[in-house]
């Protein structure tokens, strides 16, 4: 029996702030409990490991000391792919990720219309393209609902937008639009819109003539995503973009001290960035505040296939899906190549094949210019044939996967809409997560909220069972691609921490490792998949800080 808690070095370690005791402490490294049955935090690091008694003895009057009564502590669960600010915006009116059919929907959105004062916009999110059916995806499938009423309905995927057609007669949007990057108007054969806004660039052309938040409401809906996520057992997660002023709100939250996750944060380089800009985002890395920070830069090389903007090698079954984001893919290989000489990590978003393998073809390239080490990812991987899997771990390129998209939007009979459109042969590689894992690559798990919903346990879980959430009955989507139990912990803690290069302050619990912790009422491990979304997570800790608390504690 240990007769002394391994501690930090006492000199400059600080108050001993938070005890953590009768704790079952779990490796996810080992998938085994450590010895130890406590813990001491001092100054935002874990400074001490012990049994109760020893580690009961650091405290102070003004240590804040918690009997955990057996619960199991996990390493702070980060999230490895979300987007709070934005995701904050999206999910802020009608929640049709509900909605099974077009019924469904059109009642859902009369009910919203009947409560909107005369002249008000409906925004709604989550609309699942299967809800059409084989009808197109258009505005006039939601007539005689939204007739009259400015609308903005956005696909689950978020790269597509339904605007009502008062929505584009206020827009001034009557037309065909021509774009530096794949976007696109959706027009009918008259050249009138449909309604359908593919990426960004196009539903910006709307979303602008719609009344805009104010800086207390964005910062308020921020708040209360952030908590949720809290509450759900995140200590962190890697956000995927930094728009607008999403970068002054986490400044302001954290000096404020309501930032409750601890965010890395990866601005947006779009096609056209000239060196003016380019040399903006490498100068902008590393800056930020005590739990936030930009490092790295967000690229995209594709759209979805949901709405035919995915770069693929062959064209879906639409003959959609067969160009890449930049307008000049060579364009954003001179573009990593000149981050990963300045030493700037790079997430890019590629979900086709075709994006995909020009985005290893492109680290492959900066690679051999030298440079220092960068650790580069690629975001979502949906389908890859099998000559690409082992091309991640030789290039050290991370495979950043988000597995509940895998069990919610798809099927295992490939009757919905990604699986149709990519035929059975594609279909049949969806989401490689066990391919890639056993191929020595890196992965990392993340939601990309608000595409899915953010609870991790969720998202570990299914990269476990691969089972739509809303009927666990169903039979699962390519269950030979899932990954076991601990391995989706390690998804969420010492890779996700390998993938910021954080791996020797985060993702263990270690003394001098950073005090983020979740804690949970049973082990993740023997906690059946299909269970594991339910099991309540009784404490979060930030920084040695409680961000969430159970009552029960």
């Amino acid at each position: 029996m240990r007769t002394l808690p391994r501690a930090l070095d006492s000199a400059g370690t600080g108050r001993c702030s938070l005890v953590l005791l009768s704790a079952r402490l779990l490796d996810p490294v080992t998938g085994e409990f450590l010895p130890d049955t406590a813990l001491a935090v001092s100054g935002g690091q874990i400074s001490a490991l012990g049994d109760d008694r020893r580690i009961r003895a650091l405290a102070d009057p003004a240590t804040t000391v918690i009997d955990l009564k057996g619960a199991v502590v996990t390493p702070g669960l980060v999230d490895g792919h979300l987007h709070p600010v934005t995701g904050a915006e999206l999910t802020h009116g009608l929640d049709l990720s509900a909605c099974a059919g077009l019924d469904e929907v059109r009642e859902a959105l009369a009910r919203e219309v009947r409560r909107l004062a005369p002249g008000a916009w409906l925004h709604g999110w989550g609309l699942d393209p299967n809800v059409f059916g084989g009808r197109p995806v258009e505005t006039a499938a939601l007539a005689p609902v939204l007739d009259g009423v400015p609308a903005l309905l956005q696909l689950f995927d978020a790269h597509s937008m339904l605007a009502s057609p008062r929505a584009l007669e206020l827009a001034g949007v009557d037309g065909p639009r021509t774009f530096d990057q794949a976007a696109e108007v959706v027009c009918d054969d008259t050249g009138r819109p449909t309604g359908l806004l593919l990426e960004d660039a196009a539903a910006e052309l709307v979303e602008r003539a719609a009344p805009q938040p104010t800086h207390a409401e964005r910062r308020s809906r921020l708040v209360a995503a952030l908590r949720g996520m809290a509450a759900a057992g995140l200590t962190g997660g890697h956000a995927m973009d930094a728009n607008g002023d999403s970068l002054a709100l986490y400044a302001e939250l954290d000096a404020a001290g309501e930032l409750p996750l601890r965010l890395r944060v990866a601005p947006w380089c779009q096609p056209g960035t000239g060196t003016d800009a380019l040399r903006a985002l490498i100068g902008q890395q590393g800056t930020g505040g005590r739990l936030w920070r930009t490092e790295g830069v967000k690229l995209f090389m594709d759209g979805t296939i949901d709405n035919g903007t995915a770069w693929l090698e062959h064209p879906d079954c639409h003959g959609e899906s067969t160009h890449a984001f930049w307008p000049d893919p060579d364009a954003y290989t001179r573009i990593v190549g000149e981050l990963h000489r300045a030493g700037v990590p790079t997430a890019t978003h590629a979900i086709g094949d075709a994006a995909v393998r020009h985005a290893l073809d492109s680290v492959e390239k900066a690679l051999a210019t030298g440079g220092r080490p960068v650790r580069h990812r690629i975001e979502h991987i949906e389908t890859v044939p099998g000559d690409t899997l082992h091309r991640f771990a030789e290039l050290g390129v991370i495979a950043s996967m988000q597995p509940t998209h895998c069990c919610d939007f798809t099927r295992a009979d490939h009757t919905d809409n990604w699986s149709r459109r990519l035929g059975e042969e594609r279909a049949a590689r969806a989401w490689r997560c066990r391919g890639l894992w056993d191929s020595g690559a890196t992965v990392v798990l993340g939601s990309d909220w608000p595409i899915a919903p953010y609870p991790p346990l969720g998202v570990m879980a299914g990269a476990r069972h691969r089972r739509p959430s809303r009927d666990l009955a169903q039979p699962p989507h390519g269950p030979e691609q899932a990954l076991t139990a601990l391995e989706a912990l390690q998804g969420m803690t010492v890779n996700a921490a390998h993938a910021a290069a954080e791996e020797h302050v985060a993702g263990r619990i270690a003394v001098g490792h950073r005090a983020d912790l979740t804690v949970l009422a049973d082990s993740p491990l023997v906690t059946a998949a299909t269970d594991l979304p339910d099991l309540p997570v009784l404490l979060t800790v930030l920084d040695g800080s409680p961000t969430h608390r159970d009552a029960s504690l």
